[in-house]
């Protein structure tokens, strides 16, 4: 069981945001609040560019108080508003039409799907007014570049996987993408989120986002440095190699479903390292199986609430793990730049790193030496080789990632280059991420793909006007070379500047490299070399690729149109539980889902159980408090920090208020379609309309009115819990990733 929620990666950084976007889009997103650092950024290119904020969000947030334009969306029709902007886009022509002839796959598609969407459909779908619609289609249009903003408003949806890939189609309609100031830029909420998706902490994909494909684990397996035949018998049987395990949104599922199962036995024991499992939407259930479980672990240096909202009293383990003070190593920023940390202290009292805690389970069920070999291998002569009896953990660790994650290019990644970037960072501006003097020729951190050792690194996505070996590429070559007779490479006119190679190209290949680079393999050569550019442990296609000037993963057409996708474009469909009984019969939800993630998945069946909207009148929003961080997991044992938000409560509008006498202050009763409610303070707000209620996400330790403070262990309990929102988060996974529907439910208040 993984987490499932990669929802993509900053395309530029907040350097080249602050240095020359002229229009900031930001949608499902609050980064004064979440993100800080990266909102001044954006508030300094309101003062140096001119540069236009543009927030869409159904509260009132602080973002949208420094907005140049707020448009109040209802949560759940963000695809319809994106379509209403393209209406108007491709009815006057406003598109980049060279740019999509050029480097775009699918857009009739999208035009086809953009013509029903008028600013009057829009209008009554979204909430916008008309008037602000086509205001903001014209700014978009004819302000360049512009950049789009997004975050977890976006992706927790039912068709969150749509709406992340409808923004994108909207920056290349209009030519923003490989853009400095433009692309699509994803605020992450954490240290270190995006290193973890592209390690891979997912249920469905090997680190680096290499499939489950058989020769994807014969390509771990060399590079691991283990027998292929014993790699398979760590499973229950080899066809579970192959299959996505459980995710983390659903995994209670894999332990309360009696009737049906996908797996090869129910899940019994829980291990909780790193995640905060009351962090998931249905808390109920995940309490439900955590009750159920043999066994349940926890691995954090903090209390983790998964091992005290429940009820189990026996077979309940948390083991004190350390801090990232006490451990050196490498995380990932959000515009994909890698940062070395020194450890600061070590290890306090009894406890163990994270890696330690791992080596000693490890060496306890007798697979040790498998588990660390590939830390003691290098490629030595273009082979790899175990050169080693030893090992230390964070350098080498960082260097068998850099040798075997080729997919997004982390081949210059070593210990030593990201070391002497700590050691020197004093030597880059902090603007263009560009060094000088011995740090002169390489970007900070060297944001990926940084393909091999020379390698700069890629401030910029897809930017063909920059050499490959200075960071530029073209689109990736992922899907074939055609698709119902159209060409998917991109155009002739689309040569990346210093490639030897004009227009666009395929990945690179063994079977192919020779033709495409026009080049002759010695025999020990095509000895030495991997199938593709994915798999070639000898980094002989990297070298020939970089003499070509060529990005050895192909310079193709950008998909609009997504063939193996349940919506090949885009299309906007209610949410789960809809404020609008009259939309869900225009615009469904998908036919319900069986063994995703082997779990099935309500959705026409649940939208269609009862008018939820008569039930449940009030729309739910959920929020991030600044100084409670994620799940307060941490940030609520620090006294300052709980003394800012002391309990939990929700936001409401004076008027809803006054339709269930509800003073400011007073406590009230949020209930669920899933029989579930909690207990919080009503607010008083003007941020949000009498529709709606807005509540934060960041407390824990009460559920549906019952105290658990007792469970904690003595001295760990934090200075405040409350009720989670999550405890009523409405049911709705999206249909790819199975991300929960945090944003787009309903509730019914009763006064406490």
């Amino acid at each position: 069981m993984a987490n499932t929620w990669g929802y993509g990666a900053m395309t530029n950084h907040f350097g080249d945001i602050l240095r020359h976007s002229k229009a900031i889009f930001m949608i499902g997103a609050n980064s004064a609040v979440a993100n800080p650092i990266g909102f001044k950024h954006m508030l300094q290119a309101k003062d140096r560019n001119n540069a236009k904020l543009i927030v869409i969000d159904p509260v009132f947030t602080k973002s949208a108080a420094k907005a140049d334009h707020y448009l109040r969306i209802r949560t759940g029709t963000d695809i319809a508003f994106i379509y209403g902007l393209l209406h108007l886009i491709f009815k006057n022509g406003w598109q980049d039409k060279s740019f999509i002839k050029e480097r775009v796959y699918g857009i009739e598609d999208v035009m086809e799907e953009a013509k029903k969407w008028t600013p009057a459909e829009t209008s009554d779908v979204t909430g916008i007014p008309e008037e602000q619609i086509i205001q903001i289609a014209r700014l978009m249009a004819f302000t360049k570049p512009a950049t789009i903003i997004w975050a977890l408003g976006i992706t927790q949806h039912s068709v969150g996987t749509s709406n992340t890939r409808i923004l994108p189609i909207l920056q290349l309609v209009l030519g923003n993408m490989g853009k400095k100031g433009g692309g699509c830029n994803i605020i992450r909420g954490h240290d270190n989120v995006q290193g973890s998706t592209d390690m891979c902490c997912l249920a469905d994909s090997l680190p680096g986002y290499y499939g489950l494909s058989k020769s994807s684990w014969k390509y771990y397996s060399d590079g691991w440095g283990v027998d292929y035949k014993w790699l398979e018998k760590r499973f229950a049987a080899p066809k579970w190699m192959n299959e996505k395990g459980f995710s983390l949104a659903k995994w209670w599922q894999g332990v309360l479903q009696e009737e049906k199962t996908y797996s090869s036995s129910p899940i019994r024991a829980l291990w909780v390292q790193g995640t905060g499992i009351t962090s998931m939407a249905q808390t109920a259930k995940v309490k439900e199986a955590l009750d159920k479980l043999d066994l349940l672990v926890i691995a954090e240096p903090f209390v983790n609430e998964a091992a005290v909202i429940t009820d189990k009293r026996d077979d309940i383990y948390i083991l004190p793990v350390c801090t990232q003070f006490e451990v050196e190593g490498i995380v990932t920023a959000t515009n994909r730049t890698a940062q070395w940390r020194d450890k600061v202290i070590d290890p306090l009292y009894e406890s163990k790193t994270d890696h330690d805690v791992m080596f000693e389970f490890a060496k306890k069920f007798g697979f040790y030496e498998e588990y660390t070999k590939a830390m003691r291998m290098e490629v030595v002569d273009k082979k790899l080789k175990v050169v080693k009896d030893t090992f230390n953990f964070a350098d080498d660790a960082c260097n068998e990632i850099a040798r075997i994650v080729k997919t997004i290019g982390l081949g210059g990644w070593t210990a030593k280059r990201l070391r002497e970037h700590q050691k020197q960072w004093h030597l880059f501006d902090p603007l263009t991420l560009k060094g000088r003097g011995p740090m002169k020729g390489q970007y900070y951190g060297l944001p990926w793909p940084s393909w091999d050792t020379k390698h700069p690194g890629s401030p910029i996505l897809y930017d063909v006007d920059t050499p490959v070996n200075e960071g530029g590429m073209g689109f990736r070559n992922r899907f074939g070379l055609e698709h119902d007779g159209h060409d998917l490479l991109a155009d002739d006119a689309v040569t990346i500047k210093g490639s030897k190679i004009k227009g666009g190209y395929p990945e690179i290949t063994a079977a192919n490299i020779e033709e495409v680079l026009k080049i002759k393999l010695t025999k020990e050569e095509k000895e030495l070399i991997g199938a593709n550019w994915k798999f070639d442990f000898s980094g002989i296609i990297q070298e020939k690729c970089a003499e070509a000037g060529v990005a050895p993963y192909g310079n193709a057409k950008a998909r609009a149109k997504v063939w193996n996708f349940p919506d090949q474009v885009p299309k906007h469909r209610e949410p789960i539980h809809s404020p609008r009984e009259d939309l869900v019969k225009k615009y469904p939800t998908y036919a319900d889902q069986t063994n995703n993630f082997r779990v099935d998945v309500k959705f026409s069946s649940e939208q269609n159980a009862q008018n939820w909207s008569k039930d449940f009148p009030t729309m739910l929003v959920t929020m991030r408090l600044v100084n409670l961080s994620g799940a307060g997991m941490l940030e609520r044992t620090s006294k300052y920090l709980s003394h800012i938000t002391p309990e939990m409560f929700a936001h409401i509008n004076p008027e809803l208020a006054a339709d269930y006498d509800l003073k400011d202050g007073d406590d009230m009763w949020l209930h669920s379609p899933q029989g579930t409610k909690i207990k919080v303070k009503a607010i008083y707000s003007h941020s949000v309309t009498p529709d709606r209620i807005a509540l934060p996400y960041n407390f824990a330790g009460v559920m549906q009115g019952v105290d658990y403070s007792a469970n904690y262990p003595e001295g760990t309990k934090p200075y405040t819990i409350g009720e989670s929102s999550n405890t009523i988060t409405n049911y709705g996974f999206d249909i790819i990733t199975q991300i929960p529907e945090f944003n787009a439910g309903l509730c019914l208040i009763k006064k406490a």
